[in-house]
């Protein structure tokens, strides 16, 4: 079978990894639009920007990945590293930040998810400038403008603005051509519904980077924002009518979102993590206007 193995050969090289195994993530960077990057490990995403007067760098995501990414930006650019920026708190993006850290890099984080990674004591490079709604980082004639949106998906997760070239970064509570991830651990899906109608509310983008899937428009994320309203309206009405989880889970199909990756695998898991949040959360449980058991 010459072309499989042609194929199996190509596939190799044009995907390294840090070594051989299945569970290896393969690593690479693209150029996304004028200065900025993408940088991918495996499911994951960060971006960066390159400058005449140095790099800004977003999450490092695991020692592996960050040790990879460090050897990569010394062979491609010939500037050093400047900044380093958390898009929130959680180790799965901020883990390997110690290895990029480093004389002349500044890192930020929003002042929460500061304060989280010293609580948890997660082994990684600390936050040296935090803010508390927004930020703006210049650098070499471009910028970075950071915004809190409030709780969404981990503790001080922020959106980033990549200047001139308009692109939008946000990690987790956004998420272009695949479902929110299984039953929304550790997300809040009012946070997700208004943070999302927050960024769409401010100047348009041209381009949209996510910590996870795919890149796409504002078109795309409109339609992300509106898959959440239906899905949060879907299990709410269906709570209100004294229907189990389980039921829901049965019932809720929303078709118009059947193109989304891991749209059958998770979409009942979506529906219990709404469902699990109206409960521990708003306290569907304790209100005695309805006559079901949750």
């Amino acid at each position: 079978m010459p072309t499989l193995r042609f194929g199996l050969i190509l596939l190799a090289l044009l995907a390294p990894t840090m070594s051989a195994g299945a569970e290896t993530p393969a690593y690479s960077i693209a150029q996304m639009k004028d200065n900025v990057w993408r940088f991918t490990a495996g499911p994951y995403h960060s971006a960066f920007m390159v400058t005449d007067d140095g790099i800004l760098l977003t999450d490092p995501l695991s020692d592996e990945a960050a040790t990879w990414l460090k050897a990569e930006l010394a062979r491609r650019f010939d500037v050093p590293v400047r900044y380093m920026v958390y898009s929130h708190s959680h180790v799965d993006h901020t883990a390997g930040g110690d290895i990029l850290d480093g004389p002349g890099v500044t890192v930020v984080a929003h002042a929460f998810a500061a304060e989280d990674l010293r609580w948890t004591r997660v082994p990684t490079a600390m936050p040296e400038v935090t803010f508390r709604d927004r930020l703006r980082i210049d650098l070499g004639g471009s910028a970075v403008e950071l915004r809190h949106h409030g709780p969404n998906n981990g503790r001080g997760s922020v959106s980033m603005r990549f200047l001139p070239a308009n692109v939008m970064y946000v990690v987790d509570w956004i998420v272009v051509g695949r479902m929110p991830y299984k039953d929304l651990l550790g997300y809040d899906i009012h946070g997700m519904i208004r943070s999302t109608r927050e960024v769409l509310a401010e100047r348009p983008f041209d381009l949209f980077i996510g910590g996870h899937a795919d890149t796409g428009t504002r078109a795309d994320v409109e339609r992300y924002l509106s898959y959440l309203e239906a899905l949060y309206d879907a299990v709410r009405d269906g709570m209100l009518k004294g229907k189990t989880l389980k039921t829901l889970q049965a019932g809720i199909r929303l078709p118009a979102y059947s193109d989304l990756k891991m749209y059958d695998a998770w979409l009942p898991l979506n529906v219990k993590g709404v469902y699990d949040t109206l409960v521990r959360t708003s306290y569907f449980n304790f209100r005695s206007d309805l006559d079901a058991e949750f």
